[in-house]
């Protein structure tokens, strides 16, 4: 993603990935690497809304709660209660190209530290690649993990270097990039070889892409990970999916379809990988947000109510997915959690999230505008969350097995009218229906 310094670059649309691989301080937290469940998606076990309770399906990475923050980014001291209440779980720094532009001085980042705690956020830092040297991000590793003390588990190098020969180093190729981000890791290892690298940080990834633009970004991929998948920890990508292109404007259809993507690209993400490395690891999406243009002030914008219902979607698609770490972009400004004078609407999404559940199990829905997922919780409560993309409120068959015998159940809504409120507790019945609101989030809570 590009910061307010920074031209924003040219869009990249369309959707067989195989082609192109035979072509080409912190918390104890550690992400696993777990393939891919089976897809939330239609057909249904049962009509409209599915949830099987005993079909376990793994832990939710704790790492997925994240955005990114930077010197750049002031978040307003009148709503910085609000980003504590969000619980964000990562801060990736400094967000944006400013590390491409900037060292990063030391109270830099003893700050940035010092932010993090008090969130109770893991950090994750990114050294300054271009026109930098290994030398000096090794000593950036020292004064952080040796010096401080801090141990910070999570680095990266460079951010979206694919774009680099887009801008002031024409003659950058994926062949320099691959050597360079070697050297780099060899040289933060040796300072702290318990340090896990997470990269290249791609700016744009989709599966079975069809234009030149897209290709590229997915050769790229490629390369790094033939040449770099024994050194690399945590394989990241970026994704901004609107505009489609630079004739088609944005519509609020294109939020509510645009979700459904990541049921293909996170499978074709871990074929690539796979394919390359021979290993299955771990992913990150390390910035995330609707549009790669700056916008605001629409009902599609990045601090419109939709842009908040379509992350909603997509953070349960990516969970669904096992994803490891997701970082929206970003905490601040009008594409961010908060704004100069208000919280937008995507901070609902932290809150509605809380109530979430921390074991992942079965679940789908057959309608592609209302979606679903759902977890236990550490106690053996279950959660559902159901999202509804639609104008107008949906009412929709809810099958539950291994609910339990619970005659109603909390429910905490985010709507229009709503945010992240908890509300009259939803009745539970056999064979009974949920109605939601039109573009709400739902999370129903049911006792172990």
């Amino acid at each position: 993603m590009l910061t307010e310094t920074r031209t924003w670059r040219g869009a990249a649309g369309g959707l067989a990935i195989a082609a192109l691989v035979s072509a080409c301080g912190g918390s104890t937290a550690t992400p696993a690497s777990t393939p891919s469940p089976a897809l939330t998606a239609a057909p249904t076990p049962a009509a409209g809304l599915f949830v099987d309770a005993g079909s376990d399906q793994g832990p939710i990475s704790p790492l997925v709660y994240g955005t990114n923050d930077g010197p750049w980014l002031a978040v307003p001291l009148a709503l910085q209660p609000q980003v504590t209440a969000a619980k964000l779980t990562t801060l990736t720094f400094p967000g944006g190209n400013y590390g491409d532009q900037y060292d990063l001085q030391n109270y830099q980042v003893d700050q940035f530290i010092a932010y993090c705690r008090t969130l109770g956020a893991e950090p994750r830092i990114v050294v300054r690649l271009k026109g930098s040297t290994s030398a000096k991000a090794a000593d950036l590793v020292k004064y952080v993990n040796v010096t401080m003390g801090y141990a910070v588990k999570y680095w990266g190098i460079g951010n979206e270097a694919d774009l680099y020969a887009n801008g002031d180093v024409p003659d950058y190729t994926v062949d320099k990039y691959n050597a360079d981000w070697r050297e780099f890791a060899q040289a933060m290892r040796a300072v702290d070889p318990a340090i896990k690298l997470i990269g290249p940080d791609v700016s744009q990834f989709t599966a079975n892409p069809t234009d030149t633009y897209m290709k590229a970004r997915v050769a790229w991929l490629s390369s790094f990970l033939k040449a770099n998948g024994d050194l690399v920890d945590i394989v990241s990508i970026h994704r901004y999916p609107l505009p489609k292109d630079t004739q088609t404007p944005i519509t609020v259809d294109d939020l509510r379809a645009g979700g459904k993507e990541w049921d293909q690209i996170i499978p074709a993400l871990r074929t690539l990988i796979k394919a390359q490395t021979g290993k299955d690891l771990p992913v990150a999406v390390t910035e995330i947000n609707s549009s790669w243009v700056a916008n605001a002030g629409t009902d599609w914008s990045m601090d419109s109510h939709m842009n908040a219902i379509w992350f909603a979607d997509v953070l349960g698609r990516l969970i669904a997915q096992k994803v490891d770490m997701v970082d929206q972009f970003a905490l601040a400004t009008q594409y961010g959690i908060v704004g100069s004078q208000a919280v937008n609407p995507i901070y609902y999404d932290y809150l509605m999230y809380q109530h979430f559940g921390t074991e992942l199990v079965r679940s789908a829905s057959d309608d592609p505008l209302v979606t679903v997922i759902a977890a236990k919780t550490a106690d053996g409560g279950l959660t559902i969350l159901i999202v509804n993309l639609g104008a107008s409120p949906a009412t929709k068959p809810l099958t539950v097995l291994g609910g339990g015998s619970a005659a109603s159940a909390e429910t905490w809504l985010f709507d229009k009218s709503h945010s992240a409120e908890k509300i009259a507790a939803t009745p539970i019945s056999t064979g009974g229906s949920v109605t939601v609101p039109g573009e709400s989030v739902t999370v129903l809570v049911f006792p172990k």
